[in-house]
């Protein structure tokens, strides 16, 4: 499907849609907009959370379009958060959400780390998550 004339973009927004499709399916939403507020309000506490030149690393592998939320409104001089807690992260996540998400801030986390494990490079994934505490870590893996 050619909407832009501009073959990057094309791609980026169809990469795009494939992303809030699997966010919208792993977590059996009702719409794509709340696939894309779940997955920017995941991204931007693990973008937080993660040392600048890692969270540099993982927007590297991001679509473009995925890429440019994820940078949204970053102060790398304030990163990494002490968020030392699973429930911590959670809270980062719900405050992204906002007020009428029809889930709860954990239940999304896992479902966009479903999605990271299966869209991004698995082992340049693993090498992301090394920087954060063992209990983050098995978020998406179902061990959470």
């Amino acid at each position: 499907m050619n909407t832009t004339g501009v073959t990057t973009l094309d791609h980026t927004v169809q990469q795009t849609n494939a992303w809030l499709k699997g966010v919208e399916d792993e977590l059996v939403l009702d719409s794509r907009q709340e696939a894309y507020r779940a997955l920017r309000a995941v991204l931007h506490a693990l973008r937080d959370r993660l040392p600048p030149e890692v969270a540099i690393k993982l927007g590297a592998q991001l679509p473009i379009l995925v890429r440019g939320f994820y940078y949204e409104n970053w102060h790398a001089a304030g990163t990494p958060t002490r968020e030392r807690h699973l429930e911590d992260f959670a809270d980062h996540v719900a405050s992204e959400l906002s007020g009428g998400f029809p889930i709860d801030a954990l239940t999304a986390a896992r479902g966009v780390f479903e999605i990271l494990w299966e869209k991004l490079d698995p082992g340049e994934f693993e090498k992301v998550l090394h920087h954060l505490p063992a209990s983050f870590r098995a978020l998406g893996r179902g061990e959470a």
